[in-house]
């Protein structure tokens, strides 16, 4: 395997620092801007390498102790940021959607320098996250995947992990091929729920469902209960929550704030999810007005249907966002748009443009789709009103971005 020393750049989205060598450009992981290292190359395909730095020679001022014990160059996958100072890392992540949104969105939000991502909540880098997937090994043993492999780590100390979430199932055994869903809730309580399948990752695809799996419940009840302000959810453990403690409180008082909804207007809730959203919204524009909320998993829907049964005004739909919106005769003068990871792309956002919505709020969780749906808005004549970026996946490169556009 070639090994090369290399002085590192800017950070890039996804994780890496740009670092060039003989002409080539080289992604390298687990280092900081500035940095000299001695790094692996771990893909030599196409006209960009990738590589991970294994010996830090000059270490950047913003590099600390690992955070995460099990994270890190043949570690776990997990915390790919844990060696960076929390505030530097929230520096890196602004300056990494201030660049995304300036190549991909034509929009320039910050220079660089001053971007920064905020903090969600006060619980600091560690211990934020209250929800978690886990792999199986051949052996049985459950673990976290190695970066890019199907590897598994078998210790289960995360560093972003509540205390308590995992306890007691590391000497266990299950079947190979099995999956542990693992959520503490609202009230305390550990639910912890077994599948068989090819279900894929929930925050990538939403929890979409139809796919042929089993589930066991094996703690607590397939369902958790996780309350917003005074509303109670009952959600699947295996559909899509935010797994930080405090980020649907966030971005729920934030999306009501930014929707200016008066009684009788009416509202899209796309990608909703529970219908978190749906139910602010709602109360913003009472009985006299309308709230569509969609998603495709069918466990979300039936979540959002039973906490909102006494908002009558609310419409929950369990369908693509695409065919929901082609049957729409009534214009929304709010849409709130939370896709996942790929992004809306521009067959949804053509459709809200189309409809001549007057205001948006889309949330993004993957800086470069998310400034390309920027981009797609303002192709339309919309207009960035504000943008903000938030820390919501602390120890890693993932950032929450949230935008307001109207036209």
């Amino acid at each position: 395997m070639t090994e090369l020393t290399l002085t590192t750049g800017p950070a890039a989205n996804g994780g890496s620092c740009v670092a060039r060598h003989d002409g080539r450009v080289i992604f390298v992981r687990y280092a900081l801007p500035g940095e000299t290292v001695r790094a692996r190359i771990t893909d030599e395909r196409g006209s960009y390498w990738h590589a991970e730095a294994f010996d830090i020679i000059e270490a950047s001022p913003d590099r600390v102790d690992s955070l995460c014990e099990i994270a890190g160059v043949d570690g776990a996958g997990c915390c790919d940021l844990a060696f960076a100072e929390p505030d530097a890392a929230r520096r890196l992540k602004g300056a990494v959607v201030a660049n995304q949104l300036s190549r991909l969105g034509g929009f320039d939000w910050r220079d660089e320098s001053d971007a920064m991502a905020e903090p969600v909540g006060t619980v600091g880098a560690t211990g934020w996250r209250t929800r978690v997937r886990l792999d199986t090994a051949a052996d049985g043993t459950v673990g976290f995947h190695r970066y890019h492999s199907t590897e598994l780590v078998t210790e289960l100390n995360c560093a972003q992990l509540q205390d308590g979430l995992l306890d007691g199932l590391a000497g266990s055994r299950w079947p190979t091929g099995s999956q542990l869903h693992v959520a503490l809730d609202s009230d305390g309580v550990r639910h912890v729920v077994a599948s068989r399948g090819t279900a894929e990752h929930p925050r990538a695809a939403k929890a979409k469902e139809g796919r042929k799996h089993t589930t066991r419940v094996i703690e607590g009840d397939y369902e958790a209960t996780q309350r917003v302000g005074d509303r109670v959810w009952r959600v699947p453990v295996t559909a899509f929550w935010q797994a930080h403690r405090d980020a649907s409180a966030l971005y729920s008082e934030l999306v009501a704030g930014w929707a200016q909804l008066q009684p009788g207007m009416t509202a899209w809730d796309l990608y909703g999810g529970a219908g978190v959203f749906a139910a602010a919204l709602a109360e913003q524009v009472g009985e006299s007005g309308h709230v569509v909320t969609v998603d495709t998993s069918r466990g979300s829907s039936r979540s959002a249907r039973a906490a909102l049964a006494d908002l009558p005004w609310v419409s929950v739909v369990t369908d693509s966002v695409r065919r929901t919106l082609s049957v729409q005769r009534t214009r929304a003068d709010v849409a709130v748009l939370d896709p996942p990871r790929t992004g809306a792309g521009r067959e949804v956002i053509d459709q809200v443009a189309a409809a001549e919505v007057p205001r948006v709020i889309h949330i993004g969780c993957e800086a470069a789709s998310f400034a390309r749906d920027v981009g797609l808005y303002r192709n339309h004549g919309y207009v960035v009103d504000e943008i903000r970026v938030f820390d919501s996946f602390p120890l890693t490169h993932h950032v929450e971005c949230v935008a307001v556009l109207t036209r």
